[in-house]
């Protein structure tokens, strides 16, 4: 896969602001001089918004979007209109059911993506710099969907057949490179990870790879979330360069929010994919750990890493992540599972007489928590407001340092299958990598990289760490969930993800507002191991109740 685009080009200034999806437009896409934005940013009141840039010095998107420019030309204004009913924030269920009754197709589901991803991310006013590759193969794949509904059509087949999925790009597939957005990682050949196999198997097209925060943001520390080396700035479509795409599952959460694909896959080490999804106004689950196979993704820390699903509503997580189960003998931590999750979500779930509790600190500070959970109580739940214990957790930093040390050299040797062509085997390699040009490849430094090197926590004391904060962040939120027989404890976004992430306990985050200034924000439910059903039914009902979510101006 080549990415290199001569900086001359890059510096050229162009504006795509008129620009039209056309056979005749070469090229699609043309670099532009983003320092009047990045100099805007300058005075942004978060630190990490103060960017220093915002498209990739390396990415040419003529590279991803060339090869169906002609496909997507031929769709007309009146085309994308007619499948817009059909597809747009709907959910997987009434998609396969316009499918099945012929108001839409499987290619023109796929086609119907194809021209939002162009028509947005090729305009550099509209653009989320979410979309790091394209299946090739996509299309034809579709059609061969089409082709088996056609020859049996009465067939049981799984709800995530023929929908098309965005990965995040530490998601090792065949047809796409993994890059975990990292220039040293730019031409890695891997073949499929295991949960990609799942997906395919259950008949999912995989659309694409999506942006992430770089080595799935841990290697700069305080840098803007959403950015890659290979990527550039992943953008909030609520808001461009105004709020934080959340991270390190940017791409994913971006790309679900601006209805470029039915769902993506995140993967979360703490608050990956809570962030970002709470950040977009979508629905995300962080599984618990070994519930999803993590053999082929790029990794941060085998003890702590889980992929999981980011979808619009609840009922399409729950499809998406059926659709991944299933245990990896290569992955030690990997579970079977024998639960229904979609039925979790499709039965009539209430939350008439259901039990949470609440943090009083967030009562007191946020005045949408507070309101939501007055909502709880009006629809038939009980909540119960305490307060924690406080609970540092010391030693999580060495957790990620020393699995990382040896989980990516690991995972060097057994995924990639190009290794002449990614000359990095180590943490030290990439660092000394990246120094070799710093502008380009680390701009905001690889402090957290060089911390890893630093890190000389020994097996004996990380077995030690790793077992007693799980044993305390257990009891953190166990001594509430028991005290009260509670379903679940509610949190903000990511509040509370390192408790969750040590804990190794599943959280689900659903859209639970927006604040004054449109920024999203998100409930989110955190329960004990392998209660991915009962918070799935407990968002279900939430949703149901609140029907919350609102689709991003300007991309509607």
């Amino acid at each position: 896969m080549k990415y290199i685009l001569p900086l001359v080009v890059l510096l050229l200034v162009f504006s795509c602001k008129d620009m039209n999806i056309s056979k005749n437009t070469k090229p699609l896409w043309v670099g532009y001089n983003d320092s009047l934005e990045v100099a805007a940013n300058k005075t942004h009141e978060n630190p990490r918004m103060q960017y220093k840039l915002i498209q990739s010095k390396v990415l040419d998107k003529n590279d991803i979007f060339l090869p169906f420019q002609d496909v997507v030309a031929e769709i007309s204004v009146s085309d994308y209109e007619k499948w817009k009913p059909y597809i747009l924030e709907q959910n997987i269920p009434t998609i396969q059911a316009n499918i099945k009754a012929g108001k839409i197709s499987y290619e023109a589901l796929v086609l119907f993506y194809l021209y939002r991803i162009y028509k947005y991310e090729l305009n550099n006013e509209t653009t989320l710099n979410t979309i790091l590759a394209l299946n090739k193969e996509v299309l034809r794949q579709a059609r061969a969907c089409d082709k088996e509904l056609v020859s049996s059509p009465d067939k049981a087949r799984h709800p995530i057949f023929g929908m098309p999925i965005l990965l995040k790009d530490n998601i090792d597939t065949r047809e796409m490179n993994t890059t975990a957005g990292a220039i040293a990682l730019m031409e890695n050949e891997t073949d499929d990870a295991f949960i990609v196999g799942r997906l395919q198997e259950r008949g999912a097209l995989i659309l694409g790879k999506v942006n992430l925060s770089e080595w799935a943001y841990f290697l700069c520390s305080g840098c803007p979330v959403g950015y890659s080396a290979v990527g550039g700035q992943t953008l909030n479509p609520y808001g461009r360069k105004i709020f934080e795409t959340g991270g390190s599952s940017a791409g994913s959460g971006t790309s679900v929010a601006a209805n470029y694909a039915v769902a993506a896959v995140g993967t979360e080490t703490s608050g990956s994919i809570l962030s970002p999804s709470s950040q977009n106004s979508i629905v995300g689950l962080k599984p618990t750990v070994g519930l999803l196979s993590r053999s082929g993704i790029v990794p941060i820390s085998s003890t702590l890493d889980t992929p999981g699903p980011m979808t619009r509503n609840v009922v399409d997580n729950a499809i998406l992540l059926s659709a991944m189960t299933g245990k990896d003998l290569s992955d030690i931590k990997s579970v079977d599972t024998f639960k229904n999750y979609t039925e979790a979500v499709t039965s009539a779930s209430s939350l008439e007489g259901k039990r949470f509790g609440a943090f009083s600190d967030l009562i007191a500070t946020d005045t949408i928590y507070a309101a939501t959970v007055e909502q709880l109580k009006a629809f038939g739940a009980t909540v119960v407001v305490f307060t924690p214990k406080e609970l540092g957790l010391p030693g999580f930093l060495s957790i990620l340092n020393i699995d990382m040390k040896n989980d990516l050299p690991s995972y060097i040797q057994q995924n990639v299958k190009n290794k002449n062509e990614v000359n990095v085997t180590s943490i030290e390699d990439v660092i000394r990598f990246n120094q070799q040009d710093s502008l380009v490849r680390i701009p905001y430094g690889q402090a957290l990289f060089e911390g890893i090197v630093a890190d000389t926590t020994s097996s004996a004391e990380l077995t030690l760490i790793i077992a007693d904060l799980e044993q305390k962040s257990r009891a953190y939120f166990d001594e509430i969930l028991e005290q009260y027989h509670l379903d679940a404890v509610l949190s903000i976004n990511n509040y509370h993800a390192g408790y969750a992430a040590a804990a190794k306990y599943p959280a689900l985050t659903v859209p639970m507002g927006y604040k004054s200034t449109g920024e999203p924000i998100s409930l989110t439910f955190i329960a004990k191991q392998f209660e991915e059903d009962k918070l799935l039914e407990l968002g279900a009902a939430f949703e149901k109740v609140t029907n919350i979510r609102k689709m991003p101006k300007g991309y509607n």
